[in-house]
């Protein structure tokens, strides 16, 4: 049975994504967002969050609850996969300044 792999290009698209995020997000254990950079909320925090404005993509845990949002962490990215940033659920939510990665082509046939 080969391995499970969600997305296509991700290696392409980001190339100086660690590989544990590569694998986590290929097996489906954290998920990828891009940032909405044009909106308010965004332009607010990144205001008062070092390097946030570098950032274009955010990974979080795919399985964590709305209950539990303040313990997570998120990580921000760069649009090569560096990382820029690493913010605690307690300082940010996330809801409004995210969309799905319009550039990660989503693999069809997985078994």
């Amino acid at each position: 049975m080969g391995e499970f792999i969600k997305f296509e290009n991700l290696e392409e698209e980001l190339v100086d994504l660690t590989d544990v995020l590569k694998n986590s997000l290929q097996s489906e254990v954290l998920s990828i967002k891009k940032l909405v950079k044009s909106c308010d909320k965004f332009k607010k925090i990144s205001k008062t969050i070092c390097n946030l404005d570098e950032a274009e993509y955010v990974i979080f845990s795919k399985y964590m609850t709305k209950q539990f949002h303040q313990s997570e962490s998120y990580i921000f990215v760069d649009a090569t996969g560096k990382n820029v940033c690493n913010v605690s659920g307690r300082d940010i939510d996330l809801y409004d300044m995210i969309m799905d990665c319009e550039n990660l082509v989503e693999k069809k046939d997985q078994y």
